[in-house]
């Protein structure tokens, strides 16, 4: 496998087939509480029409799961034409209410791109990390606490001070903290601690000492990756935080890391967030079902948006034959 270099996408792409066997269109509906100005959502939206499909943005909280007359069913105010393939798009936090109107149209035979059982790992950090070392896959050491006392002990086992402290669920950097001692336990994790929710806490790497990686995998295929660099004084590499984002080759190996994390979550389409250290050990971050992708199409030139269209489309055809 080559590195991976900038291409661009040829419009119209489909399975090698006959014209006339192919959907004249197909309605894709994206599954997010954002509008259509969302530049995720705006992207997929003109991806989806420039294919020559239906593009619909299903807001999870204004239609309703149903079983009703012995089968499953989905009910709205408002009269609702249901989508071909489904694309949820609300990221790691997706509700437990959003999860059962995937499953239900998961089970109503939709198709989706990512289905519910990869949704349900990819949205828990935890879950996530899991998931990739019982793969093998290189994994930053991790302590899922759901005790207060439970902080101290996890930094006793990393070898100490700092660390860092995560949500199971954030998103964009949110709920990600450096914790240099016990004051800081005391001060900033201990007084939002929830021990239903629980907390990671993972060895801290700084940004002196890695490199930090974006990978869009989509159809187990790298098809675009950045690096980012955090700004002066942020340990945290998000665009959303104003990281530098550039462009990067990916090797052979991180290519076949990238997609056997996406394969582990069972993923279709994941952004692989990895930190690679000053000896080039690489070790996944995250793994995110529906990732932002305006930072990696400006940095790299690359039609992501059309190529998860293309993956969508192609997969509903092949359902069909």
């Amino acid at each position: 496998m080559p590195p991976i270099s900038v291409e661009s996408r040829e419009t119209g792409r489909h399975l090698d087939a006959g014209v006339d066997d192919r959907p004249m269109s197909i309605r894709m509906g994206i599954i997010t509480v954002r509008d259509s100005y969302y530049h995720p959502n705006q992207r997929l939206l003109e991806a989806i029409h420039s294919a020559g499909h239906e593009g619909i943005l299903v807001h999870p909280y204004r239609l309703w799961p149903e079983m009703t007359a012995g089968r499953l069913s989905v009910t709205a105010r408002e009269s609702l034409h249901l989508p071909d393939v489904v694309l949820p798009r609300q990221g790691a936090q997706v509700g437990e209410t959003s999860l059962a109107l995937i499953r239900q149209f998961q089970m109503m035979g939709l198709l989706l791109v990512n289905d519910v059982q990869a949704i349900t790992i990819a949205s828990n950090k935890f879950l996530t990390q899991q998931a990739l070392t019982a793969a093998g896959l290189p994994s930053p050491e991790t302590v899922f606490v759901n005790d207060a006392q439970g902080i101290f002990h996890a930094v006793d086992r990393l070898g100490g001070y700092p660390v860092v402290a995560k949500s199971v669920s954030g998103r964009q950097g949110k709920g990600v903290l450096r914790i240099m001692d016990s004051d800081e336990v005391n001060r900033q994790i201990l007084p939002l601690f929830e021990p239903r929710e629980g907390v990671m806490i993972q060895k801290y790497l700084p940004p002196g000492k890695r490199r930090d990686i974006r990978v869009v995998v989509v159809d187990d295929r790298c098809i675009a990756a950045v690096t980012l660099t955090p700004t002066k004084g942020e340990f945290r590499a998000n665009f959303h935080l104003g990281a530098d984002i550039r462009p990067f080759d990916l090797s052979t190996e991180l290519q076949q890391i990238a997609i056997k994390a996406t394969k582990a979550v069972g993923c279709d389409v994941a952004g692989i967030d990895m930190m690679i250290d000053v000896k080039n050990r690489p070790v996944i971050v995250e793994v995110n079902y529906s990732p932002g992708f305006k930072g990696l199409e400006a940095a790299t030139g690359f039609d992501i948006a059309g190529r998860i269209i293309d993956l969508a489309g192609n997969r509903y055809y092949e359902s069909k034959h």
